[in-house]
């Protein structure tokens, strides 16, 4: 039987990234984002193998760009396109695994909407769209919660009143489920472990960062909450403050929950501390050069970090290593030394010259001799959603 193409999507509010993934090559034959949708500057940017286009296209929106992406999947899959893979972030309660979509898994999206109205009526739009122009084509929705459902209750309930949980929901769901899962089990690959007999901490660090306690293969604890916003400083997320603050904001500045809820969530973080960038990047360079804000933002999102990971230890019995991934946890050497300086009483210790050599994409162990095992590992998140679409088209 030939290799099978899975196309993924992953739908936001105003922009699609997409990848075409062949179960049997490492590179993505198409991959591309979209973005602006539905203003005048609405772009698509897609990559065939090593060429790179970019086409204007004022005014689109996700209808009319996924009419563009998908006839390009099926010629770039040589018409050989077996099923399409959907990223949604909020499964709620309702999922604890991928789903082949239908009228009831719509519908648990649609109900998911409140506890991410950013992201989950942005999923439907794309699913709507990829449907109404294939309908005859197996479609599978992949949650980034569902990876977390296996946290027990002590970790994902609040103390908050019973009936806020029954009633609504109001628990820890966590985020970043399918990159946590990736990367775990690639490093267990990498350090000859069992997948079923190993225990990690991760780190997803990018414009969002979330920790994840893994123990044989299935989450324990993790940073994120009810929503994306709880956990770590983030690019232009706050990540944890006084619960308070909306109240006390609202006495002395007169700001509603709206401008609050702005704030921490879009002008707070890296953005907010160093009042330059939520770009780690940027910020590398700026405290380099002697910039008060960028250093106190990369202090802050490190010990934050550490506290974050040390937190996670409580969930594993065992440690067989700690995991940097994401954009910044994969290429930034300062954040990864930084971060295990504050974690002494685990004796973790970096060799410099493996930890400087794993960006880029380089994968490896970066720990020096006798130090328990530190690794970065790039994510594939588009590789994982195309990995349970296919066990799903497969079952």
């Amino acid at each position: 039987m030939s290799a099978r193409n899975i196309l993924v999507i992953n739908c936001g509010s105003s922009s699609i990234k997409f990848a075409l993934v062949n179960e049997a090559q490492t590179t993505f034959p198409l991959q591309g984002l979209a973005e602006r949708l539905g203003s005048p500057e609405a772009v698509l940017h897609r990559q065939f193998g090593d060429t790179k286009e970019t086409l204007s296209l004022p005014g689109a929106d996700h209808q009319a760009v996924l009419g563009k992406i998908l006839p390009l999947a099926q010629e770039a899959a040589g018409g050989q396109l077996s099923g399409i893979g959907h990223r949604v972030v909020h499964g709620g309660e309702h999922f604890t695994e991928a789903r082949l979509i239908d009228d009831s898994v719509i519908e648990g999206i649609r109900t998911s909407a409140q506890l991410a109205p950013l992201h989950n009526p942005a999923h439907l739009i794309g699913i709507a769209a990829t449907m109404s122009l294939f309908p005859d084509l197996p479609q599978v929705s992949v949650f980034d919660t569902a990876f977390h459902q296996t946290m027990p209750s002590h970790a994902y309930r609040y103390a908050v009143p019973e009936f806020l949980y029954k009633e609504h929901g109001v628990r820890r769901y966590g985020f970043h489920g399918t990159s946590h899962r990736y990367v775990s089990k690639r490093a267990a690959e990498m350090a000859g472990l069992p997948v079923e007999d190993s225990a990690w901490l991760s780190a997803h660090l990018g414009n969002g960062c979330s920790t994840c306690a893994i123990v044989n293969g299935e989450s324990r604890d993790t940073s994120m909450g009810l929503t994306p916003l709880e956990g770590l400083a983030m690019g232009t997320r706050s990540g944890d403050v006084d619960p308070n603050l909306h109240s006390y904001l609202a006495r002395t500045l007169g700001w509603s929950i709206e401008q609050v809820d702005r704030m921490l969530n879009h002008d707070s973080g890296l953005k907010g501390l160093s009042g330059l960038s939520n770009d780690m990047r940027t910020l590398s360079e700026a405290r380099l050069n002697g910039h008060p804000g960028a250093i106190l933002a990369f202090e802050v999102f490190c010990y934050r970090l550490a506290k974050s990971l040390a937190s996670m230890a409580c969930a594993l019995p065992k440690l067989n290593g700690l995991i940097f991934t994401g954009g910044i946890g994969e290429n930034s050497a300062a954040v990864r030394e930084r971060t295990v300086e504050h974690m002494k009483l685990f004796g973790f210790q970096l060799d410099a010259e493996a930890n400087a050599r794993c960006t880029r994409g380089v994968a490896g162990e970066i720990q020096a001799d006798g130090s328990p095992r530190v690794i970065v590992v790039p994510t594939n998140e588009e590789r994982q959603i195309a990995l349970d679409t296919l066990a799903l088209l497969g079952a």
